[in-house]
This record gives structure tokens, sequence and C-alpha cells, in this order.
């Protein structure tokens, strides 16, 4: 599967790579040792990508972990086979999830494009190129960073706006709020995702839908 394949993922695919978090992390939680990587995911999933993997739990999908890489450090399936360990066990917000936890927790990846700098001249103008449900954004500033997915302002009846969805990413940046009308000192980037998800816990995957 080719970089440029990545972005037409279809739902098996997905299904593997979901899978494959979910085994991983309950073979860690178990035994505290990564999952060795099956010969044919490593063959599908061995071009680079960025990915996150976001544990959810109960029908609410209450946020239980979520930790990833934005840029395309490894192949797609050791991406999945470090972040899915980290957000169950390393994200700072949350204790460590237990095997007995996973019996409720909802597993989801989403696979990312590489981020791409939005140029603007006034900062009324990255309103009119960032569109909700579509791209996530990355807001940098000096050693801060905060990254929020695609999915995050429109999931959970948020219905965010553009405007709403930069002073959310700049705050997970611990940055003010209107840290992004600074066009000459903060960076503003966007990316898209493919995202499959566990229609519920150990169940059936599919493709993800924003705003659904």
């Amino acid at each position: 599967m080719s970089k440029k394949e990545y972005s037409e993922l279809t739902l098996e695919d997905g299904t593997k790579l979901v899978k494959f978090a979910r085994e991983n992390i309950e073979h860690y939680l178990q035994t505290g040792k990564r999952k060795k990587i099956p010969e044919d995911l490593k063959v599908m999933f061995s071009d680079k990508a960025g990915a996150f993997v976001t544990l959810s739990k109960g029908q609410a999908h209450s946020l239980r972990g979520c930790i990833g890489y934005i840029l395309p450090k490894f192949p797609l399936i050791e991406t999945i086979k470090k972040v899915s360990i980290s957000a169950a066990t390393e994200d700072p917000r949350f204790p460590k999830i237990s095997l007995d936890e996973m019996d409720k927790i909802n597993v989801e990846v989403s696979v990312l494009t590489v981020p791409e700098e939005i140029k603007a001249d006034s900062p009324e103008k990255y309103l009119e190129k960032i569109k909700i449900g579509r791209d996530g954004l990355i807001v940098t500033k000096g050693s801060r960073r905060g990254l929020l997915l695609p999915q995050v302002p429109v999931e959970h009846d948020r219905n965010w706006d553009v405007k709403t969805f930069l002073e959310h990413t700049c705050r997970k940046a611990w940055l003010g709020r209107d840290a992004w009308k600074d066009i000459e000192g903060t960076n503003i980037e966007k990316f898209t995702a493919i995202i499959f998800e566990e229609k519920e816990p150990r169940g059936g995957v599919r493709r993800k839908e924003i705003g659904e």
C-alpha cells in the first residue's frame, strides 16, 4: 500500500488496524510486552504515516485516552503499535486503563495526512480556509503546540464554528484563546484524517463519518 493509498483505506484495512490496536493494548496489560506485529500487517502498512488512537468509555463515549504522532515518523502499523499503548497507559489526563476496563472501552484509529501550513495575511483569512468536519488543526507558538483532531468540534453536540475551533486549539497549546490572531508569531496547520472505530467494545468496526 503506497502513501497515496493511505487516503483510500478500506473498511477491511481499518478493521485490521483497530483490531491490532486493541489486541496490542490487551496483550500489554496482560504481559507488560507489546504484541508482535503479524507479517501481513507489516507488509500492508509499511509506509510511514501519522496516526492517533483514541479510547472512549460507555455509550456517551467519554474520552479515556488519546495519544498519537502528528508526523509520519514510523510505518503506520508501527505508529499504531506505539500510540495504542500510550493512549491506554500514558495519557497524563487519565489514570492507566486496566485490563478489565477494556471490556467497556471503544477503540478508534485516526490515520492522518501530512499537516500543511495555512497561509494568511490577516487572521480573518483563517476562517475562510478551515472547514469544520474535514480539517484538524495544529497551533504552534514557540515551544508550545496543540492539536485537535477533525472530529473534536462536532462530537458530543459541540457544534463549534471555525473561530471556536481555533480558540480551543490555542488553549490545547496552553496559549491564550486569541493566539491564532498573531499571524507573525503563531503557526497554524491543518490536516485531514480517515477514522475507524468500534461500534461497541469488541464489536464490529465502521468508518466514522464526522458529524454523524
